[in-house]
């Protein structure tokens, strides 16, 4: 299995990263997409330490919506500080997490859009994908798809968790979608029957750890070898065995992120 998306380099795993390794690998998940927000130093160091214990790990690096503020005044510097990490972490794969979060709005919602277009310019010129963040923000975030890569751009939503049209929507962009342990909440109909009708060659999945941990271990931090229990409810939403879902967003990351 393969976790799409992670934070494992933040500071919440910076006291027992290797029994998390572990259990991952015990869980049978083989490696992760690890997220690095390009503004913060100490979880840009950490990296190292993911690279030591799990090396089969790729990064995406990105300014994400919540601190496009920090670039307000000159939203290319975001694009620079991105492309200078990239050079200098040989495992990155991919730019992200980028995008928009029109819940919080703890960054001005102009200042996030301008963030996140320099953002996907530098993804066209690397030829990297891109993993998005869109929350309540679904109408502009596919208008500045549309604007900056006219069908070029290549990535996927993290973290979806929409209904079944917020998914043929968002499936349109050419993008693959990413499953959290959302799927696995009580109230999480839609969604269920939304990954139903997701494309087997479109779909991946995720914890985004330390987040957003599945059933039965909500409310607790969330950590890859949950990736586990994604797996298995989309097995049983779709009638498949997770062999099977294994097998295939397996095959999904590799094609997306060039691993």
């Amino acid at each position: 299995m393969t976790d799409s998306h992670c934070h494992i380099a933040g500071e919440e795993f910076a006291g027992d990263l290797a029994e998390v390794v572990g259990r991952a690998r015990a869980a049978g998940v083989s490696r992760a997409l690890v997220i690095l927000a390009a503004e913060d130093e100490a979880e840009t160091a950490r990296a190292r330490s993911v690279r030591a214990v799990w090396p089969e790990c790729r990064f995406a690096i990105g300014v994400h919506p919540h601190h496009a503020h920090r670039f307000g005044a000159d939203p290319a510097a975001a694009a620079a500080l991105v492309a200078a990490r990239l050079d200098a972490e040989p495992a990155a794969r991919a730019v992200g997490e980028v995008g928009l979060d029109y819940h919080y709005d703890f960054s001005p919602r102009a200042v996030q859009r301008e963030v996140f277009r320099v953002q996907l310019r530098l993804a066209l010129a690397r030829d990297l994908p891109v993993a998005i963040h869109t929350r309540e923000a679904e109408a502009d975030t596919l208008e500045i798809l549309r604007d900056e890569g006219g069908g070029r751009l290549r990535g996927v939503f993290h973290c979806f968790s929409g209904d079944a049209g917020a998914a043929v929507r968002a499936l349109a962009t050419g993008f693959y979608l990413s499953i959290p342990g959302i799927v696995t909440f009580p109230k999480a109909g839609a969604l269920r029957e939304a990954v139903c009708a997701i494309p087997a060659d479109r779909l991946l999945v995720e914890t985004d750890s330390p987040y957003l941990a599945p059933l039965p271990h909500r409310g607790k931090r969330n950590e890859p070898a949950y990736v586990a229990r994604v797996v298995a409810l989309l097995a049983e939403a779709r009638g498949i065995s997770p062999g099977e879902i294994d097998a295939v967003t397996d095959a999904n990351f590799d094609t997306l992120f060039r691993p």
